[in-house]
């Protein structure tokens, strides 16, 4: 069964057409790189799956349910979580606790104890173990990066939506932080990932959807997108960016 499907989904804010009939399907244990400039519409395209925003039409399917129109909180029970661009971890809890508040309120609902011993399991995926017991108000950038990447998959997601988390990492962050989302798709959890890094999602993904003023102007394989000239044109427009994209993502 499709993991996601997304239809013809239009998403207006009065006049301001944000989503313009996108379409696009993630099966189990897929990677979708999700790319497009500042302003083209792929955090508000998470925001409509995850029940954040009402969309204006189309249809949101999850696992062959619809699940457009439902709130946030009853879309994250069914197994969607995401990570948010700008991270804002519970500052007076520990490590540890930021983690267990995942578990307690994703697909499995899980009690205190189990929740506590999920997060355990997350904060190791991630590389975070060894601050479990430390505030979360004194991780440093990366550290809040894989907190924020923890605590979803706390919560045993069957799709992770992924959201800027390698922004502001070093090299070597990177190469951990994917070998972490391999990781993840290897137990069957599909993840749409959000990035501007076009290396890594190039290097990472199994397809790519490109969004350009709220709808979508191509989709394919990575070696597909990194060659295409509606892509180049209108993703990038200056020669010289065209230039550095193709550099970075062979």
């Amino acid at each position: 069964m499709t993991l996601l499907e997304v239809k013809g989904v239009t998403l207006r804010f009065g006049g301001l057409v944000a989503l313009d009939d996108v379409s696009f399907a993630v099966e189990p244990g897929e990677l979708v790189g999700l790319i497009g400039p500042n302003g083209a519409g792929k955090t508000t395209l998470f925001n409509a799956i995850n029940g954040v925003y009402p969309i204006t039409s189309g249809t949101i399917a999850f696992q062959g349910m619809r699940i457009d129109g439902s709130p946030s909180h009853a879309v994250a029970r069914l197994g969607v979580a995401r990570t948010h661009q700008v991270v804002r971890p519970l500052a007076d809890l520990t490590v540890r606790e930021n983690v267990t508040v995942g578990a307690c309120f994703g697909r499995e609902g899980l009690g205190l104890d189990a929740a506590r011993a999920a997060s355990v399991e997350a904060l190791d995926i991630v590389g975070l173990a060894s601050k479990r017991d430390e505030l979360a108000a004194k991780l440093n950038v990366s550290q809040k990066k894989r907190l924020e990447l923890a605590r979803a998959l706390a919560a045993h997601p069957h799709l992770l939506l992924a959201d800027e988390v390698l922004a502001g990492l070093n090299a070597n962050e990177v190469a951990e932080m994917l070998g972490v989302f391999r990781t993840v798709r290897e137990q069957q959890v599909g993840i749409v990932m959000i990035e501007h890094l076009m290396h890594a999602v190039m290097n990472v993904s199994d397809r790519v959807v490109v969004l350009d003023h709220g709808a979508k102007i191509a989709e394919g394989s990575p070696q597909q997108i990194s060659s295409d000239p509606k892509v180049i044109e209108a993703y990038l427009g200056d020669p010289k960016v065209a230039e550095r994209f193709m550099a970075e993502a062979r």
